[in-house]
């Protein structure tokens, strides 16, 4: 955070905080435009510092260290308000407040500016040198901070305040600190430098440059919003063409000055234009206006009284009496100022003040005690030097000697003041004091020596008109100078800003596409319509002014749309259907038309059809959702504001479009590859109840096969004992035979009944697991043989063969219905896939504990082998070497699916081409819990 910044940044800055949501960024923001204008717009900075205060204390995610810096740097808005306002006492209990917090913070740039802020205090207060020591206190913490711009700005203003102390000295000490050429400096800190080269030359009697240096502090101060740095440069712009004898310039720069001023109402502001409008309105001799201006001065300054300005206009207002004649008053001016600056310390203006009150006596005819009071100021200014008021005082002096007809002693004081202003390097002595001079010799009879100071004082009148007329010619060539310096300067400034508005336009449409190239990124990348929604829906509003927000899509017969996202304020709205061929509808007539639409409701000629219960927008814009030549739908946002949709918003829009028709018809193909892939699914498990339903129909018919043959046995030999039996030829041992045979039959029939029973048992508990993703505990080996024994006879009418190698024992919580489906999968694969055409293969189907939590289940062929193409694709959706021949695809991917994800494990495979292949599964004993267990399978 600089100490001041440019206009342009500024501006910027403004636009952010207009703009952003409240964050912890858009804090900090708002804090530093409050800085930034705390002079260039003071009612706003308190504006803006009142929201951040507000906004600070809702933020709970913000370091208390970053609060407190925040908070105290509100505190120095605060501060230079109050100081601003001449509340001189808040204004340094607020700065004393920050310098606390930022001490405590480590920071020594927050400590800087608090510190700068005092110094403005005390300088109010006429505290010189607290004053001074608070801005060498400033550059040293600016120097802690390595800050050299802040360096550069106090060490300007000490080297200013000192000009005013002794230039002699201060051209030892500053004269080499600063570089001539500023141009590469910030106008924040060339504006100090500027009024400190300006008082140098002001101070050096060089006021041609003087001029020249006031209106460039002007400048800088007005480009980076040091609105109180503009007024007292552009007054002492004015006041130096006065000393030029260029009235008229010294008005139009203090009038100027004053425009500024009245807009801020600061008596600090104020004060120095009106009285140096004064000073200028009494040397034309408009005493009136000058009476007015200083009388608005004094009511101005009354927060002030203890500043050296308002000894000035209180001096000023003494001035003015003693020319209108109103002795008395002036006397009274006089005499309060004496005591003011007498209180305060300031010797020259009470030396200034005390001559006055010595003249104002004289004028009234007491003339003893105005001895005493110009005795008394000539000792004062003997005693501090001051030459220039030593001499004022001894041509007074020698005033009230000449009044009193004592002519020897009028004459010693002019020939001490002569004496006097003859050791004052560069003094130009007046005419008038060598005038009186001569005037005593005169008197005295001394009429050479008299002659002798008439022709000097003759030489001085000269040179007086000479410097004036130099000075008139010097000021006509600083106007002209200056204002082709201004003109130049002002067409750089327009140059200037617009570059900066270009250089906006520019960083502002790299921010749209970076932003609008995520935007993309992220659409693009959802493959699901209420995602897609979202993702517009939440970074719209940051882009384009969107009071609602729609979406429609083409029905599948083409004959209408359907919203399928319609938000307005926030709200979702309810479906709404359109025909293609409704003639009142602008989403019909963009899709028709398959153009852009822009409408404006404002224009009697374009009617609004607004969908009852909706807002009445003023601006409108359609645009088509294509891909190809396809036409998806139809987009629209609309905005309660007129003419919201220019150029570059339409550009934003037809981009957003072209993303979001691209990340709906991903979202449509993805939907119908998941229905084509679903389908496929149920086609699978359809199959493999096929396949089911043939092993329980090819098991089964053995045992019931044997039972009926059997029954059919015994069934005949029971017909033939009964003929027997009627012919009376039975006989016994064809009895016992009969019994004998019966009995070996029944136990056959129980045996394949009880051997069918048990296979329908086993098959019910496979399809009830294959139907459901139950979870329960089950033994590795029956569970395998189970599901084994359902494959069997595809197993043999391929010609093949499977071993089992499992151990009994081997129980796992998990799902043994998932399992069965990758075991048959697994077996079915390697019917179809392992052997070609060959037969008499053999596979085999392995088990083993790896750890006392993990089995390893291991199933290969000694069939062909899987080439290494096709091994890194094998667990891919819809990869098969046999597409249309049977294969799905999906099988091997729904194993891995179910082994990696429903039971935790791995599945990999091994093969190598004509050596066969290896699945190996590693299975936890106990799967992991999922929260929809006991699933039904879709």
């Amino acid at each position: 955070m600089l100490l001041f910044e440019r206009n342009v940044e500024v501006d910027r800055l403004a636009g952010l905080v207009d703009s952003a949501r409240p964050s912890d960024d858009a804090l900090e923001t708002l804090v530093t435009l409050a800085w930034y204008l705390r002079q260039q717009d003071n009612v706003r900075a308190c504006t803006l510092a009142i929201q951040a205060r507000a906004l600070l204390a809702t933020q709970t995610t913000l370091p208390p260290q970053t609060a407190q810096h925040l908070q105290a740097r509100l505190d120095l808005v605060d501060a230079e308000t109050h100081w601003l306002l001449s509340d001189f006492d808040h204004a340094s209990e607020a700065a004393r407040g920050a310098i606390a917090v930022f001490t405590a913070c480590g920071d020594p740039i927050g400590c800087a500016d608090a510190l700068g802020i005092l110094a403005s205090v005390y300088s109010g207060t006429g505290d010189l040198l607290q004053r001074d020591q608070c801005l060498a206190a400033a550059a040293e913490h600016a120097t802690q901070g390595g800050d050299t711009q802040r360096l550069d700005y106090f060490e300007a203003n000490r080297a200013r305040y000192a000009v005013l102390r002794d230039v002699r000295q201060s051209n030892l000490v500053w004269g080499q600190r600063f570089a001539d050429d500023l141009s590469a400096m910030h106008p924040g800190v060339a504006a100090s430098v500027h009024s400190y080269f300006a008082t140098r030359d002001y101070s050096s009697g060089n006021f041609a440059h003087a001029v020249v240096q006031f209106d460039k502090a002007y400048e800088a101060a007005s480009q980076s919003g040091q609105l109180l740095v503009a007024v007292v440069a552009t007054v002492n712009a004015g006041n130096t063409y006065s000393a030029l004898n260029d009235h008229d310039a010294a008005l139009e720069c203090l009038q100027r000055g004053l425009d500024l001023a009245r807009t801020t109402g600061w008596a600090v502001a104020l004060g120095p234009c009106l009285h140096q409008m004064a000073e200028i309105m009494g040397a034309m001799g408009r005493l009136d206006a000058a009476q007015s201006m200083l009388d608005e001065a004094m009511q101005i300054y009354v927060p002030l009284r203890n500043s050296r300005n308002y000894g000035s206009v209180l001096t000023s207002q003494g001035e003015l009496a003693h020319k209108r004649g109103d002795y008395p008053r002036a006397l009274a001016l006089y005499r309060q100022q004496v005591a003011r600056a007498q209180h305060l310390g300031q010797t020259d203006q009470v030396i200034e003040a005390q001559t006055g009150v010595a003249n104002a006596l004289l004028q009234l005819g007491d003339d003893t005690q105005a001895e005493a009071e110009v005795s008394a100021a000539l000792g004062m200014a003997q005693h501090q030097g001051a030459a220039i008021l030593e001499v004022s005082a001894q041509r007074l002096l020698a005033r009230i000697h000449a009044s009193r007809g004592n002519r020897v002693a009028a004459m010693e004081c002019l020939e001490q003041a002569l004496t006097t202003a003859r050791k004052v390097d560069g003094y130009l002595i007046p005419s008038e004091l060598l005038l009186a001079v001569a005037e005593e010799y005169a008197q005295a009879g001394r009429f050479a020596e008299a002659y002798q100071h008439a022709v000097l004082a003759g030489q001085a009148r000269e040179r007086v008109l000479n410097q004036e007329a130099s000075n008139r010619a010097t000021a006509m060539q600083v106007r002209m100078d200056t204002e082709r310096a201004r003109a130049e300067s002002e067409f750089h400034r327009r140059q200037a800003e617009a570059e900066a508005r270009r250089a906006a336009v520019l960083q502002q449409s790299s921010d749209i596409l970076k932003m609008l190239g995520a935007i993309g990124q992220e659409i693009t990348s959802q493959l699901d319509q209420e995602h897609v929604f979202g993702v517009i829906e939440r970074h719209m509003h940051g882009l384009l002014d969107a009071s609602s927000f729609s979406i429609y899509l083409m029905d599948p017969d083409g004959q209408g749309l359907t919203s399928v996202y319609d938000v307005e304020e926030g709200q979702r709205l309810p479906a709404d259907h359109l025909r293609l061929d409704d003639a009142h509808s602008y989403c019909a007539q963009c899709v028709r038309e398959r153009r852009e639409l822009l409408i404006d409701f404002t224009n009697p000629e374009q009617l609004p059809n607004y969908v009852p219960g909706t807002l009445a927008t003023l601006s409108a814009l359609f645009a088509p959702l294509t891909i190809a030549d396809r036409v998806l739908g139809v987009m629209t946002i609309q905005s309660t504001r007129a003419g919201a949709y220019a150029e570059n918003e339409r550009l934003v829009f037809r981009t957003l479009c072209a993303y979001t028709a691209i990340g709906l018809d991903n979202a449509m193909a993805y939907t119908h590859l998941r229905d084509a892939k679903d389908q496929l699914v149920v086609h699978e498990k359809l199959a493999a109840l096929g396949s089911l339903v043939a092993g329980v129909a090819h098991e089964l018919n053995t045992p019931l096969g044997n039972s009926l043959l059997t029954a059919s046995t015994l069934q005949e030999n029971t017909a033939a004992l009964e003929v027997a039996a009627a012919s009376g030829s039975m006989r016994r041992s064809t009895l016992t035979n009969y019994i004998a045979s019966t009995r070996e039959g029944l136990e056959l029939v129980i045996r394949g009944l009880r051997s069918a029973g048990e296979l329908v048992q086993s098959f019910k508990q496979v399809a009830v697991d294959r139907a459901t993703e139950q979870r329960r505990s089950f033994e590795l080996l029956r569970t395998s043989q189970e599901v084994v024994a359902t494959l069997q006879r595809s197993i043999q009418v391929a010609g093949h063969k499977l071993a089992m190698d499992i151990p009994a024992g081997i129980v796992l919580d998990g799902y043994p219905g998932p399992y069965g489906q990758v075991l048959t999968n697994l077996i079915n694969n390697a019917v179809l896939h392992a052997f070609g055409s060959c037969r008499g293969g053999t596979m085999q189907l392995q088990a083993q504990l790896v750890r006392n939590s993990l089995v390893e289940i291991r199933f290969s062929d000694d069939g062909v082998g899987i080439a290494p193409d096709n091994l890194k694709r094998i667990f891919d959706p819809f990869f098969t070497t046999k597409l249309g021949q049977g294969g799905s695809g999906l099988g091997m991917s729904i194993s891995y699916n179910i082994v990696t994800s429903l039971f935790g494990g791995e599945l990999e495979v091994l093969s190598s081409p004509g050596q066969g292949s290896c699945f190996v599964l590693r299975l936890p004993l106990v799967a992991p819990h999922h929260p929809d267990d006991n699933r039904h399978l879709v």
